[in-house]
């Protein structure tokens, strides 16, 4: 008599029974398994996204928001902050490295990041194909960026206003793609990097150093000019040239004066002067959205925060504290939804075990035949838990098969959605031990049936027919 059989054919008796309480152990385990999954990937690419980031240097505000945006780029910035205001920061002997940020732009959902090199290279950036971005209205875009907006060296895109979908495009500022990443399994992968003067460029904030470049050349011409005209008038009149000399230093000092007045302008806030003439009086300020930061020693964590904190108009956040608090608040939320899987796993065993004494009432005299035969007590006993197993097998089976597509179609969402890259179809090793508690479940909710079947009376069974 082989038991494997005899169980799986009582169990086909019962199809109706069997499969509802391999469903309801399947959900059960389902459940876990994608907290399991979930959980776990959604904590290492915080993990993995803040490695080596000590300090987000940004605008007043939520100091959570600052890091899901600065960091994770999966929420609004807080504001921007002025360069001066930053670089001091960022010169301070306390910090062994800065990456300033500047966003406010992205092109459909991805966002466009302005920074330096140094932000590729801390996370593992290396060029797959063409080069970094050098110069203005240059980018080097992520693997993911590539491959799904179908961006590749030699293209040709305009930036939209705005972080997500539908913002005003940038018409007059084509920006090329230089390079794709390779693939780092990072943030940088949903990343379009350029420079910070392409973002200024693109909403019109002008480089006060070029500007000057550019003044100081007009003025050089200006006084070439002055000098040619000054040289041919001295070969007529020696007096009329030291008028010309005169003329010449006034309109020097008035250069002079306006490139003193223009610079802070440029360098301040948005807000300037009314009444300023020119271009630079109406023209955006410089400023970074945050600066990302590295401590030169562990011991600056003590201090470096605070002070930014107390002393300065910015706000300073450290991504290791926001992320843990970050999984206190989930954390509620996933005791919840994980006591739901197991309960679900409890009423699967309740389940089975009402499921295996019934058809133990049913199958006496079956039992009882059997004994006569010369069926051993422990046989009967062994058939007995082998159903209990078999649905316990057959459920823990589903509930991974339901799992894995479960966590597989919530992590694209997450990914479409937030960016964050999360697999459904990894191998978690504690998974092992939920299919462990299915086996064990259904083992225990069959022992009472199967001691039943044990304790089997033949001759009082066979009695009443």
């Amino acid at each position: 008599m082989n038991l494997f059989k005899l169980s799986a054919s009582y169990l086909r008796q019962r199809t109706f029974s069997s499969v509802l309480n391999v469903l309801i152990l399947a959900l059960g385990i389902a459940t876990i398994v994608v907290l399991l999954l979930v959980s776990d990937r959604v904590e290492q690419n915080l993990t993995r996204n803040a490695q080596g980031i000590d300090l987000v240097v940004g605008a007043k505000g939520s100091p959570l928001q600052l890091i899901l945006s600065a960091v994770y780029h999966i929420d609004s910035p807080t504001g921007n902050i002025p360069v001066a205001e930053a670089e001091a920061l960022m010169e301070d002997p306390i910090v062994a490295e800065a990456m300033p940020l500047a966003l406010g732009d992205s092109y459909r959902g991805y966002r466009i990041v302005g920074t330096t090199h140094a932000y590729a290279a801390h996370y593992g950036g290396e060029v797959d194909r063409g080069a970094l971005w050098s110069g203005t209205l240059k980018a080097t875009v992520g693997a993911a960026v590539a491959l799904e907006a179908g961006l590749d060296v030699g293209d040709t895109f305009f930036s939209a206003h705005g972080l997500s979908e539908g913002g005003h495009a940038h018409e007059e500022y084509p920006i090329e793609v230089v390079g794709v990443f390779a693939e780092t399994g990072t943030v940088l992968d949903r990343l379009i990097l350029t420079s910070i003067d392409t973002v200024w460029d693109v909403h019109g904030v002008h480089d006060e150093d070029h500007d000057h470049d550019e003044d100081h050349d007009h003025d050089e011409d200006h006084d070439h000019d002055e000098d040619h005209a000054h040289d041919e008038d001295h070969a007529h009149d020696e007096d009329h040239a030291h008028d010309e000399d005169h003329a010449h230093d006034e309109d020097h000092a008035h250069d002079e004066s306006t490139e003193d007045d223009a610079t802070p302008v440029l360098a301040s806030s948005a807000s300037g002067p009314p009444g300023s003439t020119g271009q630079t009086a109406s023209a955006p300020a410089r400023e970074y959205t945050a600066v990302l930061i590295r401590y030169a020693s562990p011991l600056a964590a003590v201090s470096f925060p605070r002070y930014v904190n107390t002393q300065t108009d910015l706000q300073a956040a450290a991504p290791a504290f926001e992320t843990a608090r970050l999984f206190n608040l989930l954390g509620v939320g996933i005791d919840a939804v994980r006591a739901f899987g197991l309960i679900l796993v409890l009423v699967a065993v309740l389940s089975v075990f009402v499921a295996l004494i019934n058809a133990l009432k049913e199958r006496r005299y079956d039992l009882a035949m059997m004994r006569a035969l010369g069926a051993p007590r422990r046989r009967l006993m062994a058939h007995v838990l082998l159903e209990g197993l078999l649905l316990a097998s057959l459920g823990a089976f589903l509930g991974l098969v339901l799992g894995h597509l479960a966590a597989a179609a919530l992590g694209g969402a997450v990914e479409q959605a937030q960016g964050m890259a999360i697999g459904g179809f990894s191998f978690d090793p504690r998974v092992l031990l939920v299919v462990a508690l299915a086996l064990v479940a259904g083992v225990v909710a069959a022992l009472i049936p199967a001691y039943q079947a044990y304790r089997t009376d033949i001759a009082r069974v066979l009695a009443q027919g």
